[in-house]
């Protein structure tokens, strides 16, 4: 038997016939149009219309008919509570999530909800993964004690910023941990300064107060920019610098660095720049060392240092004067970084001290501890008396093996 082929027309015609005649069964409309009652059951089927078996009686349609829109009506009301139910939800979670919409701040809402709506519920109106929830909760005690961990070690941090005065930043605070007996990370120590919003003191950009004579006898320059040594009290550098005390007022003071352990060997504090200053910060650093004898001095073109009365000093102390090239403060660099350093950490913010008083206890404290307490980076985070203490056990062990 050759299956016949019907236009899409027919079809479609077929099945508005159909369901025109709601008394009429699916075999008597085919058999009116003299096709397969199988054949009409799948157009209509195919078209989404309901096919019974048989003719339901009239009398029961218009029971079938509410059912279904009881039915439908049920699940909108289903969906409005569904609704309802992620509103409220996100009504609350939106407390949460006025400090930033982070994925733990929703984990911490699911934990704190669950009960009135269930795990499976929130985490689909927040958006997250039920593995993720249970593996943050698995993972709490664990949390807890880093937690624990890192409020103790930021008590340490402020302890240690706060005995230096505000200015150590994540190296040196590193190191004083770690001198304690803490075993610390750098990058862990970072973490938590930033956290807690504590810094060192940044460098700023000094100012030139070098008055050069250009007259004088300059000396050579016997350093060449290599601001290091192997011994101390062989190599010095040296340099003025201003502090402001208000009013317009300035006290300038001198200073003499050893180049093998920075250490400040020799300083004077006045209120003027005569050759007197700078001779009194070289007389400071030979009572500190006993004696100058062979070590050199070097410093820049200022008229104190090319005076004929400092160029008589340092023959008397036996000291050999080099000077950095006019103009060029890279020649003196290691003489500029400490005056940078302690105008930073002694002012920190500050444009002047109020008295001279205050300006010159203010120096003296900071003088003492720079030698003494001051973590310095070039000698591997310990104080400039600490390394001396450290080159003077190895130079008598070398000597004793020898």
């Amino acid at each position: 038997m050759v299956m016949k082929h019907y236009p899409p027309e027919f079809k479609a015609d077929a099945v508005a016939l159909y369901e025109s005649r709601p008394g009429s069964t699916i075999k008597s409309v085919a058999d009116d149009l003299g096709i397969n009652p199988e054949t009409l059951r799948n157009w209509i089927r195919a078209a989404g219309r309901p096919t019974p078996r048989a003719a339901a009686p009239a009398a029961t349609a218009p029971a079938a008919t509410a059912s279904s829109l009881e039915a439908e009506n049920e699940a909108l009301r289903r969906k409005v509570r569904e609704l309802e139910e992620e509103r409220e939800i996100l009504r609350k979670a939106a407390k949460y999530f006025a400090g930033g919409d982070a994925l733990v701040t929703r984990f911490q809402f699911v934990a704190d909800h669950q009960r009135r709506y269930g795990v499976k519920r929130l985490c689909q109106v927040l958006g997250v993964a039920r593995s993720s929830y249970y593996h943050w909760c698995r993972t709490a005690p664990e949390r807890a004690a880093r937690q624990s961990s890192d409020a103790q070690l930021t008590t340490r941090i402020r302890a240690a910023h706060a005995a230096s005065d505000g200015t150590y930043g994540v190296p040196r605070i590193t190191a004083e941990l770690r001198d304690g007996g803490h075993r610390v990370n750098h990058k862990n120590v970072a973490r938590l300064m930033k956290a807690a919003c504590i810094a060192g003191l940044r460098l700023r950009r000094p100012r030139r107060t070098t008055i050069a004579d250009p007259v004088a006898v300059k000396a050579p320059d016997l350093i060449g920019r290599d601001f290091t040594a192997t011994a101390v009290n062989t190599k010095y550098v040296g340099d003025i610098t201003y502090l402001s005390v208000g009013a317009g007022r300035f006290l300038y003071l001198a200073t003499v660095i050893d180049l093998a352990s920075r250490r400040l060997a020799g300083w004077a504090l006045a209120d003027h720049m005569r050759a007197d200053l700078v001779i009194d910060a070289l007389h400071a650093a030979g009572r500190t060392r006993g004696n100058l004898a062979g070590a050199v001095l070097h410093t820049d073109h200022g008229s104190q240092y090319t005076s004929r009365a400092f160029t008589d000093a340092c023959r008397r102390a036996g000291v050999r004067q080099s000077m950095s090239a006019i103009g060029s403060s890279a020649d003196n660099a290691a003489a500029e970084s400490f005056n940078a350093t302690l105008k930073r950490e002694l002012l920190q913010g500050r444009r002047s001290w109020t008295t001279e008083r205050e300006a010159r206890l203010a120096v003296f404290r900071w003088a003492h501890r720079y030698n003494t307490v001051r973590r310095h980076s070039r000698l591997g985070h310990r104080s400039p008396i600490a390394y001396e203490a450290t080159l003077n056990a190895t130079s008598t062990t070398l000597t004793e093996a020898a």
